[in-house]
């Protein structure tokens, strides 16, 4: 499964800011808490309705964003 079918950009909602499958957690969210050293079980502990796939979605999410400014910039 892409990550565009987990990850949602809703203008109005959270500032527009990428989050998962429509809900109030953004990508963000999750990339902070993975550099802050938590683990995929502790995240998926903490909330519940959050799965696995939805952290690797995340963390595509985020590499294809860098991707695409590297490629801006040369």
């Amino acid at each position: 499964m892409s990550y565009k079918d987990i990850i949602t950009i809703e203008p109005g909602k959270r500032s527009g800011k990428p989050r998962i499958r429509g809900m109030r957690i953004t990508v963000y969210d999750v990339l902070e808490y993975l550099a802050a050293g938590m683990t995929h079980a502790e995240i998926l502990s903490d909330f519940p309705y959050l799965t696995e796939e939805d952290i690797r979605a995340c963390l595509s999410y985020a590499a294809e964003r860098e991707k695409s400014l590297m490629a801006a910039s040369a």
